[in-house]
C-alpha cells in the first residue's frame, strides 16, 4: 500500500491551463496533489470541453477568489453554423438544422448586434444551481427549469477566421457571459442554428493564457520549482485601492477591532491593506461616517 504525500500549507495563487476533458473542479485537484496543498479552490467553472485560463487558489488566496470570479474574462470560440446541439456545444445530439450557407458579412451583422449591454437566458447545461442542484443535472433527465434573464456586457466580438459552416471568435465580456448561449444567440440573429465545437478563456481580470502552466509542464517541474510558479495572495485583488497601515492599526484589525482611519479615501469598494514592511494583511471597509476601518478579509499567515 502507498502512502499518500503529506499535505502541507500553500498560499499562493496558480494560472492553470485546464484541458480539454476534465471538469475544473478535477483539474483543481490534480493541480492539488501536486503542490500537496491542505486547502484550494478555482475561480469559476470552466466546463470539461472548455480549455485555458483558470486561476486556482491555495491556502489563503482561497479568502479572495470571488473577487476574481467577478471579473471580466476573454475568449476564442469555435462554432458550428447550420446545427443546433442539445448542449449548445459539441458534447450533445443535433437536435436541429438549418443554413449553414451563412455570408461573411451575414456574420459580421449579428456579431455587430450582440455587442452590448444584452440580457441572456443561461442555458440548462450550467452549473447553475435550482435547489441545490446544477441545472445540467435536471436537463440530463430531460427536466426544464425556467430561467431568469441576467443582464451582461459584451466588450467586443471579433471574428478570426470564417469558413462557413466554421466560424472562430474572440469575445471579451462580462461575468457571468455563456459563450454557448452567445453563439446561439449570434445564429438566431441570422436566421440559423450554431454550437460549440470548442471554447479557450484566454484572459480573466488581466491574466493571460500565456502566463498560465499545464498539468504536464508542472509534473515535470520539483516541488520548489513549482512553488516558485505561484503568484502572491493579493494579485487576485490588485483591482481595489491599496493603504499602508502602522503596525497598531494592523494589530487592532488582527484582534477584530476597527483603527480610526480620518484621510481621504473612497468607502464604494473594499481597501487592501498592507504593513509597513509592506506584507499584504487583507481586505478593509472604510466605514466613513464613523471614520473607522473594518475587516472584511484577513490573512492568517504572517507572510505573503
Amino acid at each position: 500500500m502507498t502512502n499518500k504525500p503529506a499535505k502541507r500549507p500553500v498560499n499562493g495563487v496558480l494560472l492553470l491551463d485546464k484541458p480539454e476533458g476534465l471538469s475544473s473542479n478535477t483539474a483543481l485537484q490534480k493541480a492539488r496533489r501536486l503542490f500537496r496543498a491542505e486547502k484550494a479552490g478555482h475561480t469559476g467553472v470552466l466546463d470539461p470541453l472548455a480549455t485555458g485560463l483558470l486561476p486556482v487558489c491555495f491556502g489563503e488566496a482561497t479568502k479572495f477568489a470571488q473577487y476574481l470570479i467577478d471579473a471580466d474574462k476573454a475568449y476564442t470560440a469555435t462554432l458550428k453554423l447550420g446545427e443546433a446541439s442539445s448542449t449548445g456545444d459539441a458534447e450533445g445530439e443535433i437536435v436541429a438544422t438549418a443554413r449553414a450557407d451563412i455570408s461573411l458579412s451575414e456574420f459580421q451583422t449579428a456579431c455587430q448586434a450582440l455587442t452590448d449591454n444584452i440580457r441572456q437566458v443561461p442555458p440548462m447545461f450550467s452549473a447553475l444551481k435550482h435547489e441545490g442542484k446544477p441545472l445540467y443535472e435536471y436537463a440530463r433527465k430531460g427536466i426544464v427549469i425556467e430561467r431568469k434573464a441576467r443582464d451582461i456586457t459584451i466588450y467586443s466580438i471579433d471574428i478570426t477566421e470564417f469558413n462557413a459552416p466554421k466560424a472562430v471568435i474572440d469575445v471579451r465580456c462580462s461575468k457571468g457571459t455563456y459563450i454557448r448561449t452567445l453563439s446561439e444567440d449570434i445564429a438566431k440573429h441570422i436566421g440559423t442554428f450554431a454550437h460549440l465545437t470548442a471554447l479557450r478563456r484566454t484572459e480573466t481580470a488581466g491574466f493571460t493564457i500565456a502566463q498560465s502552466h499545464t498539468l504536464e509542464a508542472l509534473a515535470e517541474l520539483d516541488e520548489a520549482e513549482r512553488d516558485a510558479l505561484l503568484l502572491p495572495c493579493d494579485v487576485l485583488v490588485q483591482h481595489f485601492p491599496k493603504l499602508e497601515l502602522n503596525d497598531y492599526a494592523v494589530t487592532m484589525l488582527k484582534h477584530g477591532q476597527r483603527p480610526q482611519f480620518t484621510e481621504d479615501i473612497s468607502a464604494e469598494q473594499p481597501i487592501r491593506v498592507y504593513s509597513r514592511d509592506g506584507a499584504f494583511i487583507g481586505l478593509v471597509e472604510y466605514q466613513k461616517e464613523i471614520g473607522r476601518l473594518k475587516a472584511l478579509r484577513l490573512m492568517n499567515t504572517a507572510d505573503k
